[in-house]
């Protein structure tokens, strides 16, 4: 498996030889560098732990410093890749042409924030009639339960905080990877905002 760390620009579109459109997510992705090796003797696993947006060392407290090695500066972004599919020493600068062959990716990003929101929204509840006299249009309804335990269960769909958080989007086919520019187009939409940070590594269940 490989995988970089790259910053979401935006979505377009692309058109193939037959004039199909294909909408794209484009992805870029700046200098990685690899910040330490995991190796099964010391670490008990095998992995690549992978660096990007450099930031003054004045910036980051001693324990986090501590664990770039010398030539290497401190990162703002880590990720950390088990079993890395390609060669690499520490210190090294990596980019998209590591997915010069790959055919699909998963993609990981912070989903945009949308505040409180109640159950139609965030879980999809139809709601009632929005006729008169209904008096039941987007409200949750009953929640509690009448027998024995008369109590709200745990994981019960009710409004709250939606959004921000953790989201994998997997299988999504590469269209085009531009190492001139060290941009990566993939079919479909990933996770985030504009300039949000993403994680990219070659599908886990599509070769």
């Amino acid at each position: 498996m490989i995988g970089l760390i790259g910053k979401k620009i935006g979505m377009t579109q692309v058109f193939d030889e037959n004039g199909k459109v294909t909408p794209v997510s484009v992805i870029k992705f700046e200098d990685n560098y690899v910040v330490a090796e995991r190796v099964p003797e010391r670490d008990g696993y095998s992995a690549c732990l992978l660096g990007s947006v450099e930031v003054k060392e004045s910036r980051v407290s001693k324990p986090y410093a501590g664990q770039f090695k010398a030539g290497v500066k401190p990162q703002k972004y880590l990720y950390e890749i088990r079993d890395f599919a390609a060669e690499f020493e520490v210190g090294q600068k990596l980019g998209v042409e590591l997915f010069s062959g790959a055919r699909y990716v998963d993609v990981i990003g912070t989903s945009k924030g949308k505040g409180y929101q109640g159950v139609i929204k965030r879980h999809g509840f139809h709601g009632g009639r929005k006729t008169h006299g209904s008096k039941f249009h987007r409200e949750p309804g009953s929640t509690g339960m009448a027998a024995s335990p008369s109590k709200v269960q745990k994981g019960s769909r009710m409004p709250g905080r939606m959004g921000g958080v953790t989201t994998t989007v997997q299988n999504l086919s590469v269209v085009s990877v531009d190492e001139e520019n060290q941009l990566l187009l993939v079919a479909g939409a990933v996770p985030g905002r504009r300039n949000g940070t993403v994680y990219v590594k070659t599908a886990k269940k599509k070769a």
